[in-house]
Order: structure tokens, then sequence, then C-alpha cells
């Protein structure tokens, strides 16, 4: 009503944002919310972080301390919401074939062997969901903790090294000082499901690992500083919250410790696996 009262620049100015607003949701709901998972599934979300998934029953994180916000999104530890295992991707405690589903989204472009990580998914779920950062808008725009330029080719994901925190040196420092940095950031982000490859996979996950990748890259992401400044949009953030809200209520799946774990690792008496952090095997 208020949008048909406004000038006419002002009206094509607020359908714009809404549109844009719309399709942010859309795109996020696609990406991040609709899982084919059923009520009953176990569901693992490996490099949690601080926004682990809504319908996660699991979490695992490398970096679960606040020290290492920089390997994150940048703002805090680890979200504890749920059980979260302190543990390395390339070698999870769980058993095989624990989970139903497990979600990968925003790891693999930071670890030294994707190929590693990716066999662990294989072994330990069913099917799952990669969500990574595409090469070409890396390219423009990259952040020195990432290792690898990721694309998507013929349905297959593939990694290749990075040689330098970013693409070209002298671009990038022009953006930086320029101020235009932020900017460019933002545009690309207004179609960032453009900026990212959305892989779902069943029972296996096609990729190819043309590494290794640099040393001297590695210790530099280690040290690099929080740059992420994009937050999270607050329309996606309450269909996330919203949706993690009516799991939590319609569906309590009491996931006990043995059931997930490697029988190396089983206990007695075996316990449900409550919010809090376990440490097993490192």
């Amino acid at each position: 009503m208020l949008a048909s009262h406004l000038p006419t620049n002002a009206k094509r100015e607020a359908e714009r944002v809404g549109m844009g607003l719309i399709t942010e949701v859309r795109n996020f709901w696609q990406r991040r919310i609709h899982i084919p998972v059923r009520a009953t599934d176990l569901v693992l979300d490996i490099g949690s972080g601080d926004k682990p998934h809504w319908r996660a029953d699991v979490l695992l994180d490398w970096f679960p301390d606040e020290a290492s916000a920089a390997q994150r999104s940048g703002y805090a530890k680890a979200r504890v919401s749920r059980p979260l295992f302190h543990g390395d991707a390339s070698r999870m405690p769980f058993a095989d074939g624990a989970f139903d589903y497990v979600i990968c989204s925003h790891l693999l472009e930071h670890v030294t062997d994707p190929a590693a990580v990716i066999l662990e998914m294989m072994r330990v779920g069913r099917a799952g969901y990669i969500e990574v950062p595409e090469a070409a808008s890396a390219k423009i725009v990259d952040f020195p903790t990432h290792l690898w330029w990721c694309r998507l080719t013929d349905g297959t994901l593939d990694f290749e090294p990075k040689h330098a925190a970013s693409f070209d040196a002298e671009i990038s420092g022009y953006l930086h000082r320029s101020g235009l940095e932020h900017d460019i950031e933002r545009l690309l982000n207004s179609r960032f499901e453009h900026r990212v490859i959305s892989l779902r996979w069943t029972t296996t996950i096609p990729y190819t690992v043309r590494g290794p990748v640099d040393a001297d890259l590695v210790e530099q992401s280690v040290d690099a500083p929080v740059i992420h400044h994009g937050k999270t949009a607050i329309a996606p953030a309450i269909v996330a919250a919203t949706a993690a809200t009516i799991d939590h209520v319609l569906h309590r799946r009491r996931v006990t410790f043995n059931r997930v774990m490697k029988p190396e690792f089983h206990v007695a008496p075996d316990n449900v696996l409550t919010a809090k952090i376990y440490r097993v095997g490192i």
C-alpha cells in the first residue's frame, strides 16, 4: 500500500528492494534450508563454526575457540547449540555410515587436503551437501584464509591450489587502497548464489584435487586477520532461526555416543549426547 503512494522512482526502488529480498530468501532456502532428509534421519554439520545448520544433530569443528574466528565468518567462537566434536574433518571419530546426511559448507576451501575430507564425508555419510566459493567470483574478491580455487566442471568438484592470497596482487592492492573492496564485495554478495558452488551428492562425490597447496600460503592463512565484513542478512537469518525452532519442537532426536562413534571409542554406559564440546581421539 505504501509503495503505491510513492513517487515513480521511489516506487521502482522499493519494488526492486522487495524483489531482491524475495530472491535472497528463496536462494537461501534452496541452499541452506531445504535438505532431503526425514524427521528421523541423523545429520552432521562439518565445520559448523558460529552458524551451525538448523537441521544438524551433531557438529564437528577444528576451530571451536574465538581466537580462530578468521577461519570462519570472523565474528565469534563456535556455537555449541548441539553436541560439537572438536576434531579434524580428515580423520573423523565417527563410525562408517553413522549419518544419513552430511553438510559441509565453506570448509573445503580452507583445508590443506580436501580429498581426505571428501573421502571421510563419503565414509561417515550416505548423502550430503557441499558449498564452496566459485573461482571466478573469488578471483575478484577473496579471503586470505582460502587455499583453493574451486570449480564445478561437468559435475566434478575441482580444486586448484592458490599460489597467493589474491589472484592479482596489484588489483587487490588497488581495491584495498581505494576503499572499493567492501563495495565490490557487497555487490558480489547481492547475487550470492553465483558466488558459490552448491553440490548435492548421494553415495559418491566426484572430485579432482590439483595439489598440493603451497606451504607458505598455508602459514599465511593461519595468521590472516579477520576480514569477513559482510554480515548475515536479516531475512535469511530469521528463516534459519524459525526452521531450527520448529525442528527442535517437533523432532527431538536422542543421539547416543556409541551410535555415532567408531567401535574403538565406545563407552559404557552409553550416554545421550548433549550440547557441549566432545574431544575424542585427538
